[in-house]
């Protein structure tokens, strides 16, 4: 019976990191801006080389972010209208998983100190993924999104998936609904 539940906790623990996979997003923007003249695109080197990721991870953000911009009828430019940026944080998040089943003692002995539980323990990456938009006329920032999720570091093919899972959810709320 005890390994039947042990089971059990560890596949309910797999249900709830499993369907944290969503990305949660938000996104804001320069009520003053003109999204519909910006047709053109280019990225801002200078904010890109400052993301603490792999390069790896960098390349694989911006050929999503590119594939979207260019899905949205954007043209790739030496002269563009927008600049894009990207920034990236990440935290180790520790669960700690109590199965319910703790007891405290009894039968022979009893001690109402001693308490017996079954406790997992797991850790998982919280990403968070900023994409800016930046008026290359102006300077100025006029429209940024963010995605925060949960990042596969050993499963490469699972993390492609997942980054560009975050850039189309994040990029789906551009432009936004004047």
């Amino acid at each position: 019976m005890k390994n039947v539940l042990q089971v059990l906790s560890i596949a309910l623990l797999f249900i709830v990191v499993s369907s944290c996979s969503s990305v949660r997003v938000v996104s804001d923007y320069d009520k003053n801006a003109d999204f519909k003249e910006y047709k053109t695109f280019a990225f801002f080197k200078n904010g890109i080389d400052k993301a603490e990721i792999s390069d790896l991870d960098k390349r694989r953000i911006l050929r999503a972010i590119e594939n979207e911009l260019l899905a949205k009828g954007f043209t790739k430019s030496e002269n563009p209208d927008l600049l894009v940026s990207l920034f990236t944080k990440s935290r180790e998040k520790i669960n700690v998983y109590n199965n319910g089943y703790g007891h405290y003692g009894y039968g022979w002995g009893w001690n109402p100190w001693y308490y017996n539980s079954h406790s997992m323990v797991s850790t998982s990456t919280e990403g968070t993924l900023y994409i800016d938009l930046i008026d290359a006329n102006k300077k100025e920032l006029v429209w940024q999104g963010m995605g925060v999720g949960y990042i596969s570091k050993s499963n490469m093919e699972k993390k492609e998936a997942q980054i560009k899972e975050f850039v189309a959810k994040i990029m789906g709320k551009y432009p936004p609904e004047l």
